[in-house]
C-alpha cells in the first residue's frame, strides 16, 4: 500500500504529521515521534513573547491607542516552564535534523511584523525544511476594523516570504469574515500551504476565587468538521497544499481529511492523551480500510469528497443547514 503524500514540496512517507505541541520539545521526543510513524514534525512554536522582540505589537497604522492585546498575554502558556528561547530553539532544530530523517517544520507564533523576519531567517539557517506561521492576534480594541487585522496578517507573511526560501504555511484562523478570500490572499502573498484551523485557547472563570484561569481543552473528532468543510470548499480553487489540524484522532478522521482535499492531517491531542504509539495504530487501521475498499494509494483519496467533485455541492453551503433543520424532530 502506497501511503506517501506530498506536502510543501516534500515527499512524506504517510499523511500523519505531528503538529506543534510539547511533544517536539526535545530531540529524544522528536526521535520517538519518528519511530512511532510520524511523517514529519512541526516544532513547538517559538513565541514572540519568549524572544523579547524589539518591535511594536502591531504595525504602525494600528499602534495608536492599542492597549487590549497585553491583557491577552496571560492566555499563553507559562514560558518559563518551557525554557525555550531563540538560541535553544535554533539548536533544537539543528540537533533534530541530525537525529531524524523526517522533515522538521519550524513554527513561529506572534502578532507583529518586526521580529518575525529575523527569526524566520534563523529558523531556515538552522536547517528547518519548512516554516509554519501561527499568527495570534486578539483584536480587543473596538476602533480597529477587520480590514486592518487582515492587512496585518498579510504583511507578516509578506515580510517573512522576503527573507526565506523554504516553503511557508499559514495556520489559518476560522474567525475571518471571509475565509475563502483570505485563503486566496495568503496564497497570492506567498503561502505554499494553509493549515486549517488554529485553535485559540480560551480562559475560564474560577467562580470560587473570582479570577481568570487558563484552560487547555484538547480536541475531539467532532472538532474536525469545520476544517473538513472549508478544505473541501477550497480544494481545487487554490494551488496550495492543505493540512487539517484539530480533530484528528482516528484513521477515519485521517481518511475524511484526505477526501476533503488535505495532503496531510496533523495530530497532537490524541498523542498527548494516548501516547505516540497511536500513530502506528492509526496507520494500521488506515491500511486496513484502504485494502478493504480496494485503494492502492492515499493520493487516490485526496479531494474525492471536495465540493468540486461532490455529487451535491450545495451540501457544503446554506442548503445543508436548511436540510438539517427540517430533519430535526424534537423529543416528546
Amino acid at each position: 500500500m502506497d501511503l506517501t503524500t506530498n506536502y510543501l514540496g516534500m515527499v512524506l512517507k504517510n499523511p500523519i504529521v505531528a503538529s506543534s505541541s510539547p511533544l517536539s520539545h526535545s530531540v529524544d521526543s522528536i526521535r520517538r515521534l519518528e519511530d512511532a510513524g510520524a511523517a514529519a514534525v512541526v516544532m513547538y512554536s517559538l513565541f514572540e513573547e519568549q524572544v523579547g522582540f524589539d518591535s511594536y505589537y502591531i504595525d504602525r497604522h494600528l499602534t495608536h491607542g492599542i492597549d487590549g492585546y497585553v491583557e491577552s498575554l496571560g492566555y499563553f502558556p507559562d514560558m518559563q516552564g518551557y525554557n525555550i528561547g531563540p538560541d535553544e530553539y535554533m539548536n533544537l532544530i539543528r540537533r533534530a535534523k541530525e537525529a531524524v530523517d523526517i522533515p522538521i517544520i519550524g513554527s513561529l507564533n506572534g502578532a507583529s511584523v518586526g521580529g518575525w523576519t529575523d527569526y524566520a531567517a534563523l529558523i531556515e539557517e538552522a536547517g528547518a525544511d519548512a516554516l509554519e506561521l501561527n499568527i495570534y492576534y486578539l483584536p480587543t480594541n473596538i476602533e480597529i476594523p477587520g480590514l486592518d487585522i487582515e492587512r496585518l496578517h498579510l504583511e507578516i507573511l509578506s515580510a517573512v516570504r522576503e527573507v526565506t526560501t523554504i516553503p511557508l504555511s499559514v495556520k489559518l484562523s476560522s474567525f475571518f469574515s471571509s475565509i475563502a478570500n483570505m485563503a486566496r490572499r495568503f496564497h497570492e502573498q506567498g503561502a505554499d500551504g494553509l493549515v486549517l484551523f488554529n485553535r485559540f485557547y480560551q480562559p475560564d472563570f474560577d467562580l470560587e476565587h473570582l479570577e481568570l484561569t487558563p484552560q487547555l481543552v484538547l480536541s475531539n473528532s467532532d472538532d474536525l468538521r469545520l476544517s473538513l468543510r472549508w478544505v473541501a470548499i477550497l480544494y481545487g480553487r487554490l494551488n496550495v497544499d492543505f493540512a487539517i489540524t484539530s480533530g484528528i484522532h482516528t484513521s477515519h478522521d485521517v481518511l475524511k481529511g484526505l477526501m476533503a482535499g488535505a495532503r496531510v492531517t496533523m495530530m497532537a491531542s490524541e498523542l498527548l492523551q494516548k501516547g505516540m504509539k497511536r500513530i502506528g495504530q492509526v496507520l494500521n487501521d488506515l491500511v486496513l480500510w484502504l485494502n478493504e475498499h480496494e485503494y492502492e494509494s492515499v493520493i487516490q483519496l485526496v479531494g474525492a469528497l471536495s465540493q468540486e467533485k461532490c455529487a451535491e455541492p450545495a451540501a457544503f453551503e446554506r442548503a445543508s443547514y436548511m436540510k438539517m433543520l427540517r430533519s430535526y424532530r424534537p423529543l416528546n
